[in-house]
């Protein structure tokens, strides 16, 4: 990680506190809507004027290029004073896409792309599960056809979160359906407004319509702006964006649910919750140790398999935690209703285990990448 004294460090805790302090929102966020879409906006441009978007991105492309460390502090504050939640409209482009065209893209689309993600002027949402290909990224059907310079897209994706209110889509299509499952895929860069688009809302069990089916019918993009990573390379380039979203891209909720779980344990006062809370002070400190180690490891680089470790702990562990707080505080309880109780936390956490490669693929993951264990058989 970059050097950075402790003194330096504190006095940069400092600034982040008081400038949070003086600049949250006093109004909740809205879950979903055009609503949503303007509160979030308008707090990222907040944070970008203020100086306090993309810490750790480079500066050519409106970053800082602080350290990790500094990143850390940044979310560490965040969480304790209670900001809107980083798992937004926004959470794609700063978390996914952002990262990805750092690493992937070409200059004319970082340069295009990468402010307007900063500084609150585009909202991307992702097109990569489909009806029957969804942790099995590599049986999607949606295909891209190349017509000189052009690619025709048809097909269909679902799950897309905020599709309805993005600006733009990573999109992952079949541009070669004779090569083999992991080959013959590329990433590209979808505007949602063109012509073709359908995009349908779904509501989840916990109220919102923030995932979305998308439907592609001819829908035409120029090659030489939508294209990242090259054509017939996109499983390479997800992988970059998977590794981004199962690794760092949720450090900032990973260290809001420890906060919580230190809230569940300043309020248990019943003898018969006590060990269970217990266990889950101990969960979380795993948990922070495991994220702030692989975080500080990834400064240099895409983070690695080992990201699943992380991904899978923290989505467990977010179903045990409401669990808890619900058992704590009571269904009659004030702290259990409105779009941010723990009810919502509740319901919202089954998605969990499911968004960015089910339980099951991150345990295979884990086995066969991390541990060397023989592959899963297809």
């Amino acid at each position: 990680m970059s050097t950075i004294d402790i003194a330096s460090l504190d006095a940069f805790r400092e600034r982040a506190r008081s400038w949070l302090k003086a600049n949250i929102p006093a109004a909740e966020a809205p879950l979903d809507g055009p609503e949503s879409r303007d509160f979030v906006l308008d707090w990222q441009k907040r944070q970008f004027e203020g100086g306090w978007a993309g810490l750790i991105w480079p500066a050519e492309y409106g970053g800082r290029a602080l350290s990790v460390a500094e990143q850390i502090v940044w979310f560490e504050e965040y969480a304790a004073a209670h900001a809107p939640s980083t798992h937004s409209a926004a959470f794609v482009g700063l978390n996914h896409a952002g990262p990805t065209l750092i690493a992937c893209g070409t200059e004319e689309q970082k340069a295009f792309h990468l402010p307007k993600i900063l500084s609150g002027e585009a909202i991307w949402c992702q097109g990569f599960s489909e009806p029957g290909s969804g942790s099995d990224l590599a049986s999607l059907r949606t295909t891209g056809r190349i017509e000189g310079d052009t690619l025709v897209i048809d097909g269909q994706k679902i799950w897309s979160s905020y599709a309805d209110i993005a600006d733009y889509q990573e999109l992952l299509v079949r541009t070669d359906p004779q090569a083999a499952r992991h080959a013959g895929i590329t990433w590209v860069i979808c505007p949602m407004n063109l012509p073709g688009i359908t995009v349908r809302p779904i509501r989840t069990m916990a109220g919102p319509t923030k995932y979305c089916e998308v439907f592609y019918d001819g829908v035409r993009l120029p090659l030489a702006d939508a294209v990242v990573g090259g054509i017939n390379n996109g499983w390479k380039t997800a992988m970059a964006t998977l590794g981004f979203e199962r690794g760092t891209a949720s450090l900032a909720l990973q260290i809001s649910l420890i906060q919580k779980v230190e809230t569940l344990a300043r309020d248990c006062a019943d003898p018969m919750l006590a060990p269970r809370i217990a266990d889950l002070r101990a969960d979380a400190a795993a948990l922070k140790a495991m994220s702030y180690s692989f975080a500080l490891a990834s400064e240099k680089g895409t983070p690695g398999p080992e990201g699943s470790l992380i991904r899978l702990y923290f989505a467990e562990l977010a179903k045990r935690v409401s669990e808890a707080a619900i058992d704590l505080y009571g269904i009659g309880s004030p702290k259990l209703t409105g779009d941010h109780g723990w009810a919502f936390e509740y319901l919202d956490a089954f998605s969990e285990t499911i968004a960015g490669g089910t339980a099951e693929i991150q345990r295979n993951i884990i086995g066969e990448r991390v541990l060397g264990l023989p592959r899963t058989r297809q």
